[in-house]
C-alpha cells in the first residue's frame, strides 16, 4: 500500500493511516460480509476495476462503508449528507493517499499530488492561477481550434477509407496536443503517429503501475513487482527525459508568449517574489501534461458514447449548435460558452462516469462527520464520486439513465449543493477546470456539427480504469454531414439563412446566468474564468 509520509511539523501520524487509527466507532460502519482472515475482503474482487468494485459495494453497504485489504482498513463515502460535510474546508481537507501517493515519485510536489503543509503547492498555485483567468483562456482558444482541426482532418481520412474511429485514442491525442501546445508551445506530432506517442505509453504505464501498487501488501511489492518497478523506473526517466528537454528548449529560446510555461519560468509570486525551482518546474509541467489531457480525453470519449446512443440527444445538441454558431468555420471564444445544451451533455456525462472518479479528505481537527461519525485529527475518507453522483434522493430512481436536462437551470437550482463534484472540492479542487470545460464543449460542437455518430450496436460500455477513468474499445462509425461553401465561409456568422431555423428555434433556451448555475452544483467556483487582476487564489483550484 502506498505510503502517506507527513512532516512531524503537522502532529500527523506517519505513513499510512489505516481507519482504525482515525474513526474510534469504526465497528459501526458496514462492511462485506465474508471476510478473510489477513487478506480481507477479496472475495469477488477484481484488480483491475477497483473503483467499480467499491461501487458494487455501495450499493450493497450504503452511503458509507468500510473494506480490508492486506490488514489495511479503508472507509469509503458516498452519501449527499456526508460529502456536503466532508465539502467544509474549515474542518476537512485534501488528503494526499492510495493512487495519488503512489504518482509521488512522477509528479512529487505538484499541484494534484503535494501535501497540503508543503509550500510549493501554494506557491506553484499562486503563480499559475492567472494562467487560467478569462484573458488567458480566449488567447488558448485559437490553438485549441487548430488542434481540433487536426482530429478532423484524421477523422476525415479514416471516414474516406471506410474506417471506424478509436474514440479514446483519438481524444487522447487531441487533449495532449491541445495541453501542450497552449501550455508548452510543444507539438508532440501526436496525429501524424500509427502508435502513441512514447510519452502517452510512458505516463499510462506510470499511472497503470500506480494502480497495481494499490493491489499489492507493501512489503511484498518489491518482490512481486520487480520486473514492473523496473519499467516504472523507465517511464519516469522518459517523461523527465522529455519535459527537461521541453524546458531547455524553451529557455534557450528566450520565452514564449506568456504561456503556462513562460509563467513557471519567470514569474515570481506577487507577495513573496519567490520563483519556482527547476525542479518543480518539472513535477509541475509533468503535472499538467498528465492531469491536464488525461481526464479530459475520458470526458469527451464517454459524452461521445453517450451522444451516438442518443441520436435525439445528438439531434438536438446539434440543432443548439446550428443556432449558436451559425455556419462560422471557427467559433469565437464567447460562442462555445453559449453551448448550454451541449454543456448539458458533457455534464451529465461527467455526473455518470467522473473521469477523476474519487477524491480523499481528512480531518483537520477531531471532530463528528454529519453529527453521527467521530473522526479524530488526520483521519481519512475517500469519496466515491460515482455513487455520490447516482445518489437516489438527490438525482432519483433513474439516476443510472443518462438525462442533460438534470442540469437545466432549474434542476441545478433544486439540488443541494456539492452533490456534483468531478472536479474535487474546495482549495485543492481542479486548477484547470475551466480550461477543461471549454476545450471539450468546443471539442463537442465542432464534431457534431461535421458528423453524424453510429454506435455499434454490439458494443457494450467497459470502463477502463487507470487511476483515470476511461470507456475501453470504444470505435464508432462516422457520417460526414454537408460542410459549408466556399460562399458561406467568407460571411459573417449569423447573417444566413438555414434550414434547420424551426428546428434551431425549437430546442433554443432563453439566455440564463450560467456562472450561477455553476456556482449552484459547484460552489468552488464559477463557470466563467475571473479575470486576472480579481483571481481567487485560493478558490481556485487544483
Amino acid at each position: 500500500m502506498a505510503a502517506t509520509t507527513e512532516t512531524m511539523e503537522t502532529g500527523l501520524p506517519k505513513g499510512f493511516r489505516s481507519a482504525e487509527q482515525g474513526w474510534p466507532e469504526l465497528r459501526r460502519i458496514p462492511r462485506p460480509p465474508h471476510r478473510v482472515p489477513l487478506l480481507g475482503d477479496v472475495l469477488g474482487v477484481d484488480r483491475h476495476r477497483p473503483l467499480q468494485d467499491s461501487m458494487r459495494f455501495a450499493r450493497e453497504l450504503g452511503p458509507i462503508f468500510r473494506r480490508r485489504a492486506f490488514g489495511k482498513e479503508f472507509v469509503f463515502v458516498w452519501g449527499a449528507r456526508l460529502v456536503a460535510d466532508l465539502a467544509d474546508e474549515s474542518r476537512f481537507a485534501k488528503h494526499v493517499g492510495l493512487g495519488v501517493a503512489n504518482l509521488r515519485p512522477v509528479a512529487g510536489d505538484g499541484l494534484f499530488t503535494a501535501y497540503n503543509h508543503e509550500p510549493n503547492w501554494q506557491l506553484a498555485h499562486d503563480v499559475l492561477a492567472p494562467g487560467f483567468s478569462r484573458e488567458a483562456m480566449e488567447g488558448y482558444h485559437g490553438m485549441m481550434l487548430s488542434v481540433a482541426d487536426r482530429l478532423t482532418d484524421h477523422w476525415d481520412r479514416h471516414l474516406a477509407a471506410g474506417r471506424t474511429v478509436d474514440v479514446p485514442g483519438d481524444m487522447t491525442r487531441l487533449t495532449l496536443e491541445t495541453i501542450a501546445r497552449t501550455g508548452f508551445g510543444h507539438d508532440f506530432g501526436s496525429f501524424e503517429r500509427d502508435r502513441p506517442h512514447p510519452f502517452v505509453t510512458a505516463m499510462v504505464g506510470t499511472l497503470a503501475y500506480a494502480q497495481r501498487l494499490n493491489s499489492v501488501p507493501g512489503p511484498l511489492a518489491p518482490l512481486l513487482l520487480r520486473t514492473a518497478a523496473r519499467r516504472n523506473a523507465a517511464d519516469i526517466a522518459h517523461l523527465n527525459r522529455t519535459v527537461d528537454g521541453l524546458v531547455a528548449a524553451r529557455r534557450r529560446s528566450g520565452g514564449g508568449e506568456g504561456d503556462l510555461l513562460d509563467r513557471m519560468l519567470a514569474t515570481a509570486h506577487p507577495r513573496t517574489g519567490e520563483k519556482l525551482s527547476p525542479e518543480n518546474v518539472r513535477k509541475q509541467v509533468i503535472t499538467f501534461l498528465v492531469a491536464g489531457h488525461e481526464t479530459t480525453s475520458g470526458a469527451l470519449s464517454f459524452a461521445l458514447h453517450h451522444l451516438a446512443r442518443h441520436p435525439e440527444i445528438a439531434a438536438r445538441a446539434r440543432a443548439e449548435v446550428a443556432q449558436v454558431w451559425g455556419d462560422t468555420p471557427r467559433p469565437g471564444y464567447d460562442q462555445v460558452a453559449r453551448l448550454r445544451y451541449v454543456r448539458r451533455v458533457l455534464d451529465e456525462s461527467l455526473r455518470l462516469w467522473p473521469t477523476a472518479p474519487a477524491f480523499a479528505r481528512e480531518a483537520r481537527r477531531d471532530t463528528v462527520l454529519a453529527g453521527d461519525h467521530p473522526m479524530r485529527r488526520g483521519a481519512w475518507t475517500l469519496v466515491l464520486t460515482p455513487m455520490l453522483h447516482r445518489e437516489p434522493e438527490v438525482w432519483g430512481e433513474d439516476a443510472e439513465r443518462f438525462d442533460p436536462d438534470r442540469f437545466t437551470p432549474a434542476a441545478v437550482r433544486a439540488r443541494p449543493p456539492h452533490t456534483f463534484k468531478p472536479f474535487g472540492t474546495g482549495a485543492r479542487a481542479c486548477i484547470g477546470r475551466q480550461f477543461a470545460l471549454h476545450e471539450a464543449t468546443l471539442v463537442l460542437g465542432l464534431l457534431l456539427r461535421r458528423y453524424d455518430l453510429h454506435a455499434d450496436p454490439g458494443y457494450r460500455l467497459s470502463v477502463a480504469e487507470r487511476l483515470t477513468l476511461m470507456p475501453e474499445g470504444l470505435r464508432l462509425r462516422l457520417e460526414r454531414r454537408p460542410a459549408l461553401t466556399k460562399a458561406e465561409e467568407g460571411r459573417p456568422a449569423g447573417a444566413r439563412g438555414s434550414v434547420r431555423g424551426a428546428v434551431d428555434a425549437a430546442w433554443a433556451r432563453p439566455a440564463r446566468d450560467a456562472a450561477a448555475d455553476d456556482r449552484r452544483h459547484d460552489p468552488a467556483g464559477p463557470a466563467q474564468p475571473p479575470s486576472a487582476s480579481r483571481c481567487p487564489v485560493h478558490g481556485a483550484a487544483d
